[in-house]
């Protein structure tokens, strides 16, 4: 049984990894050095993790690049590699209730959202690309009479992999999976914030069969660990998930190094467009709820930025503002919880500071607006919209990362299409309207790299997931994944 007790007792018997994992080995960083991990819903320190510097990110790429080059995972047979990483996904959901409670202990989310969906959602993206590997078949170029050219997929090396706090274990799947399944050596750099779920993804594939030095994981800040890992001269690539600042700074590092290929998914602010002939709004309000509220906000793909047609305006404003009654925050261990704590205090100020100044801009408030205390932490904020005057407003153009939604009114289907359009950011938006031939023809002309109609966010292993402008390049998720993780090689034969 999932009761907040039982979540309570396991927390307090719960060891928290305080090591990194390099060439199979609990590794602590050369200096000493560490960094102290916050429960937000506590406000208390979980433990103190290594932190690496520059020298300890020499040795995680030393031992990927050794156990790379000795082909002991790359050269293996595409069966073994299949069979290790479906035994992955296994140890996964067999340690499913730890794993999501260091997610919800490390960043706030509610534990049972980490249960159901984070953590099986990490397993099954592990079995798909273990599935998918010996199902890509090369290619034969038609060439002319007398010469035989083949194309072939080859992995591309040692692989840096960073990723965010906000789906710790979720995001690293869908970059690890890829790549292990390629045959690269990875080197996985989670979030200082939230780090364990990776630590212990690199105990459970070693336990699954994968040899050390094939999964490492470092641990420690971005300013330090990320840096070394970006400007590295002997990675070949690097994926990242994160903030469009820090992900300009990998493409820096790559110029001033050695040319790595470098995999961008970074800021978003996602539009929601309300038109007329929605039929069901009271569904269409549900979902910009749950596009705004789910994982407090801190999602990269969430639909911040809702356009609604003047028209509807009134109805489906009192239809959204009563569904978020539902999501007021509340302990990330509670089991009916639907939001939990804010990842830190630091980004709670933040959050809170994007709301002070939207409504010194102009802006109408008209729920929510500030922070809750539960259980003597004050890491929580309740669901926000603001009615925006102008499309400068800065809770329009930039990227909040929390429960905020800035609302504007549009009367025609061009005026929508520009305003979702007129943005640095473009990585996903969502369309409501029962006119087939609108949802096609609007589809068509949003600049974003998904667009959901009818539901928000839309999101399978199955489809690509990226954006472009700001909001990055490359795709995770699918099968055009591995492009960011394999070389092709073109095998020319004069026949004769």
């Amino acid at each position: 049984m999932h009761n907040r007790q039982s979540w309570e007792n396991r927390l307090n018997n719960q060891q928290f990894c305080s090591w990194s994992v390099i060439n199979g080995e609990r590794y602590f960083a050369k200096d000493g050095g560490k960094l102290p991990v916050i429960n937000p819903a506590t406000c208390s320190v979980l433990t103190e993790v290594t932190a690496c510097q520059k020298a300890d990110i020499d040795e995680a790429v030393h031992s990927a690049r050794r156990t790379f080059d000795s082909g002991i995972w790359s050269g293996q047979p595409l069966q073994v590699r299949k069979a290790a990483l479906l035994r992955l996904s296994q140890l996964i959901l067999e340690h499913k209730e730890e794993l999501a409670l260091l997610e919800s202990a490390s960043m706030g989310k509610p534990v049972m959202d980490a249960l159901n969906g984070d953590i099986p959602g990490a397993a099954h993206v592990i079995a798909w690309y273990a599935e998918s590997i010996d199902k890509i078949y090369g290619e034969v170029a038609p060439t002319p009479p007398g010469s035989l050219a083949t194309i072939t997929r080859e992995p591309i090396g040692v692989v840096a992999a960073i990723v965010p706090w906000n789906f710790p274990l979720d995001i690293a799947a869908w970059k690890v999976g890829p790549a292990l399944a390629a045959g690269n050596s990875v080197i996985l750099k989670p979030s200082e914030n939230a780090p364990f779920t990776a630590i212990r993804l690199a105990e459970l594939a070693l336990e699954a069969g994968l040899p050390p030095g094939v999964l490492n994981v470092v641990t420690g800040s971005g300013i330090e660990a990320g840096a070394a890992l970006g400007k590295h001269q002997d990675i070949d690539v690097v994926t990242f998930t994160g903030s469009t600042t820090v992900g300009k700074a990998f493409m820096a590092y790559s110029g001033e190094s050695n040319l790595k290929q470098v995999w961008l998914e970074c800021g978003g602010k996602s539009a929601n467009i309300i038109f007329a002939n929605c039929r069901n709004l009271d569904e269409a309000a549900e979902k910009a709820a749950f596009g705004i509220c789910f994982n407090q906000g801190e999602v990269c793909s969430a639909n911040s930025r809702l356009l609604v047609e003047r028209s509807i305006y009134p109805a489906f404003i009192e239809a959204l503002l009563s569904k978020l009654h539902a999501w007021q925050p509340m302990h990330p261990l509670e089991p009916q919880a639907r939001m939990g704590a804010m990842v830190t205090s630091a980004h709670k100020e933040k959050v809170l500071g994007f709301i002070a100044t939207a409504l010194e801009q102009g802006g109408e408030l008209l729920t929510g607006g500030t922070a809750c205390e539960i259980e003597a932490s004050g890491n929580y904020i309740s669901p926000t919209v603001i009615k925006i005057r102008d499309e400068n407003a800065a809770l329009w153009r930039e990227e909040v990362f929390g429960p905020v939604l800035a609302v504007k009114v549009f009367d025609e289907e061009p005026e929508a299409i520009q305003s979702a359009n007129k943005h640095i950011y473009a990585l996903a938006a969502s369309v409501w309207t029962d006119d087939l031939n609108q949802a096609h023809r609007v589809a068509r002309k949003l600049n974003a790299g998904t667009v959901s109609v009818n539901t928000v966010d839309a999101l399978d292993v199955t489809v690509p997931f990226g954006g472009n402008r700001q909001s990055g390049f490359g795709r995770d998720l699918s099968l055009h994944a591995f492009d960011k993780f394999t070389k092709l090689k073109t095998t020319w034969l004069a026949l004769r």
